[in-house]
């Protein structure tokens, strides 16, 4: 069991870790960072890649969002670097307001790093990290593939070593690349189907060998032979050192064109990180804090963006590595930062060297996991609405970009779940003969009726958003059955009710009062009972008619000796 927790600890948590910090944990991460480290010097330089910045800007981002993390993140396995996906939000943000100028690009990028940092910040000091449950698994899943397939497609460009414009949906990818499809170079191809074959290979087979550096060396090594020398695009310059930290010099309008953008940024980047915190504080049966990995993905981004730097997230696959590597603290990842800054002032010439469809084959393996077919099909059997909301997600990314379709999914997901709670599930019941218990009159057979009394379950809280539609169905019951004196709300499942709610049951209670019909509750919750004591009218049904549960209620309602509802034994609710 992980040691109790200080307060001091909610705020810097890096001293809950490092009050029993010993020798044997620093080998872990010795190990660990070294791993982590040789893994994100080609991987960063990738992505920074793909979101349209020089290579070094993924280095700069990764050093210094891992030593922040190291600092104030709450997961102990957690890589915090960039992220594919993040990477292609960033260039659909930037690319059309940088217009072309490289500085201005920069600059750009650090300022939507930095906003969307900030606010996940001050999500997390708001205390707001749950609100990310909001987000369904179904828009989550349709998303990720949708920016795999993007980011894919925006790789094929350099892996056949032709021109293509940039693009950040793949109508737009495939529609600028198809005029140069003739133009691939052979040489390129080939080193970039090896590459990719390699790739794969190697994560199947051989998990803990640094595949993505293998491959940038070994396809350096064969693109410098006589005969593919020049004949294959490489990065280019690698500046030596750090920068130093500056805020971006970026207008009032720059900075609220790029709002909506690290709005998105802040959600997909925090949602990327406390997932992969999760699933290893699952794992490992430790605890991670919610808000506090927003202050702790937040900071980094900051940081990132002061420093020249692009977007930052936990990665599963990165965070993987690390634990198989023996991480046993976030200093793991402070010693991959280490790692990362020595290259970055000893081996700058070699990293000049690297092919562009060497990258480009990291970045199409690292996204190919993105796509889970899968799982598509296992929500597709589960349940039919949240496949549209899955579908609906997908093609909007596609077609109209990764935050236009990310806002997209998250509106149809509510949307989805609005319908659903204004539409709450409402059985009649009928008793079980012989038994105690009551059931569903529509999924069962044979069930103990009375034509003087309606019996229903509310399953879900009664407040405005579903008052009428609850008020509706009850009325129509009553108004069909001339025969009915009694109606039973069974509370069981109504863990809560607003003032709106109240005022429906007292509503209803002198609606039926006036044709005749008296209203009971049974098995009302505490939450429930006292606001209805609360509310001005509702309080008259708590006086004799509101029942511990459905057995006493029906009991007391003074039926016929030989009800059905009745039956041959107490009666309880399932």
């Amino acid at each position: 069991m992980p040691p109790p927790r200080r307060s001091s600890d909610r705020f810097l948590p890096f001293l809950g870790w490092a009050r029993t910090y010993d020798g044997a944990q620093l080998v872990g991460d010795l190990r660990a960072g070294a791993t982590v480290g040789v893994l994100l010097i080609p991987q960063s330089m990738a992505y920074a890649v793909l979101a349209g910045l020089p290579a070094s800007a993924g280095l700069y981002a990764s050093v210094v969002s891992l030593l922040v993390y190291a600092l104030l993140g709450t997961s102990r396995y957690s890589s915090v670097a960039p992220a594919a996906i993040d990477s292609l939000l960033i260039a659909a943000a930037v690319g059309p307001l940088a217009q072309g100028d490289p500085v201005r690009y920069v600059a750009l990028t650090g300022m939507l790093s930095i906003l969307a940092g900030g606010m996940q910040i001050t999500a997390g000091l708001l205390r707001l990290g749950a609100l990310s449950s909001f987000i369904s698994l179904p828009v989550i899943s349709g998303f990720t593939a949708a920016a795999a397939l993007t980011i894919a497609a925006s790789q094929l460009k350099d892996l056949l070593g032709v021109a293509g414009t940039a693009a950040t949906t793949l109508v737009e990818t495939v529609r600028g690349l198809a005029p140069h499809l003739g133009q691939a170079e052979p040489a390129t191809m080939a080193v970039g189907v090896g590459a990719i074959v390699l790739l794969v290979l190697l994560r199947r087979h051989l998990p803990k060998v640094p595949g993505p550096l293998v491959v940038v060396v070994l396809a350096a090594a064969v693109v410098a032979l006589p005969g593919l020398r020049g004949s294959v695009a490489l990065l280019g310059p690698v500046p030596v050192g750090l920068p130093s930290p500056a805020w971006p010099r970026v207008s009032g309008a720059d900075i609220g064109a790029l709002l909506p953008s690290a709005a998105a940024l802040a959600l997909v980047s925090y949602l990327e990180s406390i997932s992969t915190a999760t699933a290893f504080a699952r794992r490992t049966r430790s605890r991670i804090d919610a808000n506090g990995e927003l202050v702790a993905v937040g900071a980094a981004n900051v940081a990132a963006g002061l420093f020249r730097g692009l977007s930052v997230a936990g990665g599963f696959s990165r965070g993987a590595v690390n634990f198989a590597a023996g991480a046993r603290s976030p200093l793991s990842g402070a010693l991959a930062a280490v790692l990362i800054v020595l290259a970055l002032f000893t081996i700058t010439p070699l990293l000049a060297l690297l092919p562009k469809v060497a990258l480009a084959a990291i970045i199409v393996v690292a996204v190919a996991s993105l796509v889970d077919a899968r799982g598509a099909l296992a929500i597709a059997r589960v349940r039919r609405s949240d496949i549209v909301a899955l579908a609906v997600t997908f093609l909007a990314t596609l077609v109209l970009g990764p935050a236009i379709g990310l806002g997209i999914g998250v509106g149809v997901s509510i949307g989805l779940f609005l319908r659903q709670s204004i539409r709450p599930h409402m059985p009649e019941l009928g008793r079980v003969q012989g038994t105690p218990r009551f059931r569903n009159i529509a999924r069962h057979d044979g069930l103990g009726l009375d034509p003087e009394v309606v019996l229903i379950r509310l399953d879900a809280p009664l407040y405005f958003a579903n008052s009428q539609a609850v008020s509706e169905v009850i009325s129509d019951l009553v108004a069909n059955r001339p025969d009915v004196r009694k109606v039973v709300i069974d509370a069981s499942s109504t863990p809560w009710l607003d003032y709106s709610g109240a005022d429906t049951l007292a509503e209803l209670d002198r609606a039926f009062a006036d044709a005749g019909v008296t209203l009971h509750l049974a098995a009302v919750r505490g939450p429930v009972s006292d606001v209805l004591r609360r509310h001005p009218s509702g309080v008259n049904i708590t006086r004799g008619r509101c029942h511990d549960d459905v057995a006493s209620c029906v009991a007391a309602l003074g039926l016929d000796p030989g009800s059905p509802l009745l039956g041959d034994a107490p009666a309880s609710t399932p």
